[in-house]
């Protein structure tokens, strides 16, 4: 499949298989169905998952990432993976070592990101689920693999360079091993600044400085987190025009709700941070969902490739493991609290 003929209509379901093993349906009329053929149906074309190195549970590691992940091709969608190098999540604020990985200093380290990546490609490409492409690194805007690449993003260039040679020698040896293992998997590197034009210029500036490969920039962008939509345009304009890659809105959501079950907060909860021009119900998530995709549609010389919506499936079904807490993105879901569709699902 061409990424690059494309558009991407795409949905982050890394938590599906933990909410079906727990009980977790979805509906289409009166009959219950597999969601991810449904979402196929719906128009998604592409399908991301993420990996843990060894998570506790068991969810997210590389056996039941291949199951997901053959699902996913046997379905013929486009699969994008997103290692997070952790046992657990990495974000702006959580960059941690898998604890098998402790020990590891410099080129040590440089090597289990090599082996790792390619021994995780491997086992994907001989069950028939290689992935179109991959993420090295989740939201890496402060670096990754603490403490050894934690980096400073406002740091003046000159400044302290060792910690960014360090996080380009990692990010190296993973994009080394997936293209060892298939040179037509593109490559992704990926920060949190959708709204930040100033911030993400300033991070890809330096991958391009130390020769980092990729194919594509990944942005994650959350309007309460990341600023108004139009931050966000000027942000694609900027760097397509810069660095003439293609880009994804990697993250995305929207509350459709501010009902919840007992025993499920929210991690939006009211109004404050949202745009007034989407009212917070199933029609204004809808509507935000598509000027979205109109403003990454925009992009100069095509090169918005299209979004993924972060855990659509993530219903309050039961209490997963995974995050330490209780479900608190049920209202943020495209699928209501009983697993049926919302109208922002069937955005183009």
């Amino acid at each position: 499949m061409e990424i690059e003929k494309m558009w991407i209509k795409g949905m982050d379901v890394s938590f599906l298989d933990e909410i079906e093993q727990g009980g977790g349906t979805f509906h289409e009329g009166p009959d219950k169905v597999d969601v991810l053929e449904l979402l196929q149906r719906s128009g998604t074309t592409s399908i991301r998952l993420r990996i843990w190195n060894d998570p506790p549970g068991g969810y997210c590691n590389l056996e039941r990432t291949l199951i997901m992940a053959k699902r996913v091709k046997e379905l013929g969608m486009h699969l994008l993976l997103d290692f997070h190098y952790s046992d657990k999540w990495a974000d702006p604020a959580n960059q941690w070592k898998p604890a098998a990985w402790e020990g590891l200093r410099g080129t040590a380290l440089e090597q289990a990101v090599y082996d790792y990546t390619y021994e995780v490609m491997a086992v994907l490409r001989a069950g028939g689920a290689l992935p179109d492409m991959v993420q090295i690194g989740n939201e890496i805007t402060n670096g990754m693999l603490w403490p050894d690449a934690k980096v400073d993003p406002r740091a003046e260039a000159g400044a302290d360079e060792e910690p960014w040679a360090r996080l380009c020698g990692l990010l190296k040896s993973g994009a080394s091993a997936v293209q060892a293992v298939d040179r037509s998997v593109r490559v992704m590197l990926h920060i949190d600044r959708g709204g930040d034009p100033e911030g993400s210029l300033t991070f890809f500036e330096r991958m391009e400085e130390q020769g980092v490969p990729h194919d594509v920039i990944g942005l994650s962008y959350y309007p309460w987190w990341h600023g108004p939509l139009e931050q966000l345009e000027r942000n694609l304009q900027d760097l397509s025009l810069r660095f003439g890659r293609d880009i994804v809105v990697v993250k995305t959501a929207y509350p459709w709700t501010f009902r919840t079950r007992e025993g499920f907060p929210l991690i939006v909860e009211n109004d404050e941070a949202l745009p007034s021009a989407f009212p917070v119900s199933a029609e204004g998530q809808q509507a935000y969902l598509k000027a979205l995709t109109d403003i990454i549609r925009r992009t100069p010389d095509g090169r918005g490739l299209g979004f993924y919506y972060w855990e659509p499936c993530w219903i309050p079904s039961h209490q997963v493991w995974s995050v330490g807490h209780a479900n608190n993105w049920s209202n943020l879901t495209l699928f209501d609290h009983d697993g049926y569709p919302l109208p922002a699902l069937y955005i183009p």
